[in-house]
């Protein structure tokens, strides 16, 4: 573990910050290496509710560091060779890691958020962005295509006409086009605080039912119907009757009549997630 990546959790939502500013969150092969810690330490936390991901400084993540990195020359070869792994690489994992989480993964951007940093954004299930963010598939511009989970992740939020012209141009998109492309999920002048009402919010829920609902959409939003009718009937069957789910029936039951859905605090009762 080193300090490009801190974590901090407080009433079981864990904000995890890129944390080199002077750089604006340029990723490094030390960032790479904590990111992915980070992914495996807070995985095995049974008792988190949501991750919110963010930068400190002016930027989100303006991308890969090629300058730092080509300091190294060797290093920098040796992690080609994951090129010729035949499975996903540890530079994929670096957002394709939080597709694996449990729990809602809420990404908080603001300022550069290019290549690398638009593929991390890509990997959680929500983007907030203030609206001076400015976003890019930047890799065209040093000769490269996108390969840290950026291209698997495009293809649920925008047609492939869209995905190819981005990444042909490697132009800059600001963030109120990038919403409209539907890279963006909300824009906020505030995205920090958004982020941290919608987290207090999914923690209202059972957690059993959020890290159900999170598989059950990322496996079934591109198969085919008999595929996604499958994955419904697995993890209702995984859930359905279990010590949450009794939980949060009872407390539906128990609500007065005519009273909202919404509740000013996550149910106690509920027990730690069954899954990572």
């Amino acid at each position: 573990m080193n300090d490009r990546v801190t974590v901090t959790v407080d009433q079981h939502i864990a904000l995890v910050s890129l944390n080199r500013p002077e750089r604006h969150n340029g990723m490094d092969f030390p960032m790479l290496d904590a990111m992915i810690d980070v992914q495996r330490r807070l995985r095995r936390d049974r008792s988190l509710r949501a991750v919110i991901l963010r930068g400190e400084g002016p930027s989100f993540c303006a991308g890969l560091d090629f300058k730092t990195v080509m300091k190294e020359p060797a290093r920098a070869a040796i992690k080609a060779l994951q090129l010729l792994w035949p499975f996903m690489n540890r530079f994929q994992h670096w957002s394709m890691g939080w597709r694996r989480m449990g729990v809602p993964v809420i990404a908080v951007v603001h300022g550069n958020c290019f290549g690398a940093g638009l593929q991390l954004a890509l990997g959680a299930d929500i983007r907030i962005c203030h609206p001076d963010a400015r976003l890019s598939l930047m890799e065209a511009k040093w000769g490269l295509v996108p390969d840290m989970g950026g291209i698997a992740l495009l293809r649920e939020l925008v047609p492939l006409d869209i995905a190819k012209e981005l990444t042909f141009t490697g132009r800059i998109l600001e963030a109120a086009e990038a919403q409209a492309l539907g890279l963006i999920t909300h824009l906020s002048e505030a995205p920090l605080d958004q982020a941290q009402r919608l987290a207090a919010e999914i923690a209202m829920r059972s957690p059993d039912s959020v890290a159900a609902g999170k598989y059950l959409l990322q496996q079934a939003w591109r198969a085919g119907d008999h595929s996604a009718l499958r994955a419904e009937r697995v993890w209702q069957r995984r859930i359905i009757g279990r010590a949450n789910q009794r939980i949060a029936m009872a407390r539906e039951q128990a609500r007065p009549k005519g009273e909202g859905a919404g509740d000013p605090t996550p149910f106690p009762a509920f027990k730690p997630r069954r899954w990572t």
